[in-house]
């Protein structure tokens, strides 16, 4: 069973000492994660990707995590509209970077077992093995349609994913794979070359499952468990939760990662200010309403205030915990997040090239005063 000290061992920068793992997240897609018409100066290119990756790489942050995403989801945004495949993504950033982690996020039932293990193992040796997977069950309805796969049931969607997995991690071991599964048959199937570790013989894991189903195969196959937090208290619990699960089921240690959009400024009014343009007055309502849709969250299943702040913070950033001030109340609150327990964070921006520059000159060095990065 492959640990995460096999993981530290190799040097993945996602098992290092640094208390608080930071990376960032939906850079591959049009407006990222944030559902706004709010002006800009970020595209969805590779140039903007490399750009973005090379100022990760020289501040010390771990990772950068896509969104899968083959359409849009309408309103005046069309929010994620325009978007890159996150295999071609990762291979191509992994070979013009050195220290920084990928990951190319997939949505298990569109992507045969056979081929993914091929694309995922030829991207880690790429790498260096500084490549994961985030694996998605697929939860978006037209985008399966597309795919002229059938919508599966929730619970269906893990009993789907834990046979594609069991694919994929015995080609990552061995060859002359035959697999008869209730969903999945694979007769005599090969994949060379095995992963570029060999302590760790696979890339590292990440999945969202949040339900019941989607918690234990969390914790059977990966390594983070990724969930949003409401607030710290509720993360605090979020966190034991998995923890123990994992321990306690599959005696494996696993660990997590949330995220937060992030809007620092010189002043807090500045920061507030700027939250609110791009959320209250500038967010594409209509998009975050599709979203809503989609997921199944009505408004009639809510108070006004509850479905409205809930929809604030999808428009925030996927639904993040947002982190919002000056840059040492940004590197507190980074503080109070590390104080859940929780591994890491993606950050989210609404213009990462404007704003991750001033991060990284003002909120890093406060993290690393506070002893949370080193």
């Amino acid at each position: 069973m492959t640990t995460k000290d096999d993981f530290r061992e190799a040097g993945n920068p996602m098992f290092n000492d640094n208390k608080l793992k930071l990376g960032v997240f939906g850079t591959n897609c049009s407006n990222a994660c944030a559902i706004t018409l709010a002006e800009s100066t970020f595209e969805p290119t590779f140039e903007h990707n490399v750009k973005i990756a090379r100022q990760l790489e020289e501040a010390g942050w771990e990772c950068m995590v896509p969104i899968a995403r083959w359409r849009g989801f309408g309103g005046p945004s069309n929010f994620n509209g325009v978007n890159m495949d996150t295999f071609t993504w990762a291979a191509a950033l992994s070979a013009v970077t050195s220290k920084l982690q990928f990951f190319s996020t997939t949505h298990i039932p569109t992507l045969n077992p056979i081929v993914a293990t091929k694309m995922a193992t030829t991207i880690d040796h790429i790498s260096k093995g500084r490549y994961g997977l985030n694996l998605v069950t697929g939860w978006f309805t037209p985008e399966m349609e597309m795919f002229g796969v059938p919508m599966m049931e929730h619970d269906t969607r893990y009993e789907y994913a834990t046979e594609w997995m069991e694919i994929v991690e015995r080609l990552w071991k061995e060859n002359g794979v035959t697999f008869e599964g209730e969903f999945l048959r694979v007769k005599d199937a090969f994949s060379e070359p095995k992963p570029y570790n060999k302590q760790t013989n696979r890339p590292v894991m990440i999945c969202a499952g949040a339900s019941g189903k989607g918690m234990h195969f969390t914790a059977k196959f990966c390594d983070f468990n990724f969930g949003f937090m409401q607030d710290m208290e509720a993360g605090t619990a979020w966190v034991k939760k998995v923890k123990d699960l994992a321990r306690t089921e599959y005696g494996r240690e696993l660990g997590t990662f949330t995220s937060c959009p992030v809007v620092v400024r010189e002043t807090e009014k500045e920061a507030k200010d700027y939250y609110d343009y791009y959320v209250n007055q500038k967010g594409d309502w209509e998009a975050c309403e599709n979203i809503c849709e989609v997921l199944q969250v009505q408004s009639q299943n809510h108070s006004p205030e509850m479905y409205q702040k809930f929809k604030e913070r999808f428009i925030a950033g996927w639904g993040g915990f947002p982190i919002v001030g000056t840059p040492e109340q940004v590197a507190d609150k980074l503080v109070t997040l590390s104080g859940t327990g929780v591994d890491g964070a993606l950050l989210t921006m609404v213009d990462y090239n404007k704003e991750l520059p001033f991060f990284n000159e003002r909120v890093m060095p406060l993290l690393k005063q506070a002893g949370l990065r080193s």
